[in-house]
């Protein structure tokens, strides 16, 4: 149990930020989250029954209720085929950082969170990193703990792929920073294939979650 007893500051405010935390908290770790949100959001646990208008204006998906959400599970072939700036801002804005259900009973009232808070620098002293926040009032925080996780998603873009040869990304056809691909998720480089969330540009946020591993298969 390395983490029992030590100090440690997660900063994000999405799935993967919230569960870090709550199971740091169960692992006897004095964690404290760090997000720039001023409020925590989560996913609500889906009821079994609902009525008939609520499951047609919220029909169920593999990404949960909502219209969106259900043409975004179904249907990635077809979202391949839409307009660039569409794509690109409905995966920017669809389903954005929220924890899970059952990650709300882990931290909300257990975890200290430092919300509205932006890292600003963080330096190492006598062993511990000294974080420095920016709130969003202009003040600011510091914290000093024994570590720092950033749980703060991943931003794809082909150049910063550095095991690809850098002839080999100069070839790549981008759809903002990720690769555009075919509807076989093949890049302009022939042979050279992407999937997961560097595919979500060409077919959409399901390739963000791992419901969208069938598509891909």
């Amino acid at each position: 149990e390395p983490f029992r007893g030590r100090s440690v500051a997660v900063i994000g405010g999405g799935s993967s930020a919230t569960d870090v935390a709550g199971l740091l908290y169960d692992a006897g770790a004095n964690v404290q989250l760090v997000a720039r949100a001023r409020e925590l959001e989560f996913h609500t646990r889906g009821n079994a029954e609902r009525s008939l208008w609520q499951r047609i204006r919220h029909p169920r998906s593999g990404l949960g209720p909502g219209i969106s959400s259900r043409f975004f599970s179904n249907w990635p072939n077809v979202f391949h085929y839409l307009p660039e700036s569409f794509r690109l801002h409905a995966v920017r804005t669809h389903l954005g950082p929220a924890g899970g259900w059952f990650a709300k009973e882990m931290v909300i009232g257990r975890v200290p969170l430092l919300l509205g808070c932006s890292p600003e620098s963080a330096t190492v002293k006598d062993g511990k990193v000294q974080l420095r926040l920016r709130e969003q009032n202009g003040g600011v925080r510091e914290i000093s703990v024994d570590h720092v996780i950033s749980a703060t998603g991943y931003q794809v873009d082909v150049n910063r792929l550095k095991f690809l040869d850098e002839r080999l990304r100069s070839k790549i056809t981008t759809t903002g920073t990720a690769p555009k691909l075919s509807s076989g998720f093949e890049s302009s480089v022939r042979g050279l294939y992407f999937i997961g969330v560097s595919a979500a540009n060409s077919f959409g946020p399901v390739m963000r979650f791992a419901y969208g591993a069938r598509f891909a298969a």
